[in-house]
């Protein structure tokens, strides 16, 4: 029987039972389902129920109808997907030279009609569009002034509040005026290597990494070596302690939580050996925590700063990934500098939206935001699932795609000496936008991968996307072959 206690709806949880059963192996490609009369008095729910569950399954691939013979898993399901291989660069401190190129391509991405197939973002449909905009006109009504008047330097004192109380719920006490609200992510990086680092300093990141912090890095000044990782299990602690051992390195930049583009989820014991080495190295370690909340599996997994009892983790997070982009809502969580970033800040943007921080703060009081989350973790997971899937029956043989835990992006290992480039070019041509893994490392490694996103629901101009960029791959590899 199915579980009616919980706020899961029924249907996805005939879903989750297939889906589980086809992970498994207990339902092998090819196998009959249950009929939907026969599983609904199994289930003891209603036939409606059922096929809810078996046309979500359906539309994501999973399964097929067939006329006058009910539903069977797809044959497509026994095609196996490799995971992308894990990379071992060179422990060399570099210069990086990315910046013109980043902005050029996402430019190029960005044109109106293109299909978001390269761009981070989560669908406009996921979001709770309509409560924040019920939520912004009361707040505006209450409090007139204080929504046009510039916020504390340091954000919205009920804002941080909620953030704070967030992060107890993880175990992990947090004192809201450690907290600086920021525009985005964004700055809340930028603040957090400014405050950390001097030009000429050298930077350890993840290898592939996000290139925005390689435009940082690159931006202040810094020099970047890079740091092998694993599409699963994230950063190599044991590459990254012979490389402090080898280099004068000031800071780590990591994403533990679903890096991107990998999606890789460090475990918890080399979280914690992660601190306890850096810690006793005296390195800084600046963590990203931006996709935390969006884990695929039952329970959140912890920041970094969780396993930390000196004060040295760094940690910025934002809600443009999980609520609203366009507020550009950030925050940094931080002891020992708190006051330096707060001064480059105020010489930076000043302070960030009024009414943007009321509107978060007062959703966040509420259980909407929680029960928001579920749902959205829900729908990206089913997205990303649908997406690999497609990919790997639409791409070249011997195509390697990431498996992520979390997070909406796939990273996509194609056939060696397939351009990415070329292909990104040729998709573009055709209104279809991915992003060239080049960009994903400061020595332009991974020519022959690609960066997909999964943030919008799948409709048919994503389906044609996928099938588009099949063919353009295809071509190239087959020029290549000549």
């Amino acid at each position: 029987m199915l579980n009616s206690h919980t706020s899961q709806f029924l249907y996805d949880q005939v879903y989750d039972l297939i889906r589980a059963q086809i992970a498994s192996g207990s339902l092998r490609p090819g196998d009959k389902l249950p009929s939907l009369r026969g599983f609904s008095r199994q289930l003891k729910v209603s036939i409606a129920t059922i096929m809810q569950g078996y046309t979500n399954l359906e539309q994501e691939g999973f399964i097929t109808a067939r006329a006058q013979s009910g539903f069977f898993v797809s044959p497509s399901i026994d095609r196996s997907i490799a995971l992308p291989s894990a990379t071992s660069p060179k422990p060399v401190a570099r210069d990086i030279q990315l910046s013109g190129v980043v902005r050029d391509l996402l430019k190029l991405s960005r044109t109106p009609g293109v299909v978001p197939l390269g761009l981070a973002n989560p669908g406009g449909s996921l979001l709770p569009c309509r409560t924040l905009a019920r939520i912004m006109h009361r707040v505006v009504t209450r409090s007139p002034l204080e929504a046009v008047e510039y916020a504390e330097l340091s954000g919205h004192r009920e804002l941080r509040h909620q953030i704070a109380y967030r992060s107890g719920m993880l175990g992990t006490a947090i004192d809201p005026d450690s907290i600086v609200i920021t525009n985005g992510a964004s700055e809340a990086l930028a603040l957090s290597l400014k405050s950390v680092t001097k030009p000429g300093d050298t930077i350890a990141v993840e290898s592939p990494t996000y290139f925005l912090l390689l435009q940082l890095i690159e931006d202040l000044g810094l020099k970047a070596i890079e740091v092998p990782s694993n599409p699963t299990h994230g950063l190599d602690i044991d590459s990254l302690e012979d490389i402090l051992e080898q280099f004068n390195v000031s800071c780590v930049m990591c994403v533990a939580n679903f890096n991107n583009p990998y999606g890789s989820l460090l475990p918890d014991s080399q979280k914690q050996r992660l601190v306890n080495l850096v810690n006793s190295k005296g390195v800084r370690l600046i963590e990203d925590d931006i996709y935390g909340d969006l884990h695929f599996g039952e329970h959140r997994p912890l920041p970094l700063r969780s396993f930390d009892y000196q004060g040295n983790v760094v940690t910025c997070s934002s809600f443009s990934k999980t609520l609203a982009p366009g507020y550009r809502i950030g925050w940094i969580v931080a002891e020992s500098d708190r006051e330096e970033m707060l001064s480059r800040k105020h010489s930076v943007s000043l302070s960030t939206s009024s009414v943007g921080q009321m509107v978060v703060a007062e959703y966040l009081a509420t259980a909407g935001y929680e029960r928001h989350l579920r749902g959205l973790r829900r729908r990206l997971m089913q997205q990303v699932h649908k997406m690999r899937l497609k990919l790997g029956n639409h791409l070249p043989k011997g195509t390697r795609i990431s498996q992520p835990q979390g997070g909406f992006v796939l990273w996509v290992e194609l056939p060696r000496g397939v351009d990415a480039l070329k292909v990104f070019s040729r998709c573009l041509e055709n209104q279809v936008s991915v992003l060239p893994g080049t960009i994903f490392s400061p020595t332009w490694k991974f020519r022959n991968c690609l960066r997909v996103s999964c943030g919008h629901p799948w409709n048919e101009s994503i389906d044609q996307a996928v099938k588009l960029l099949g063919r353009v791959t295809a071509a190239e590899q087959q020029t290549r072959g000549h």
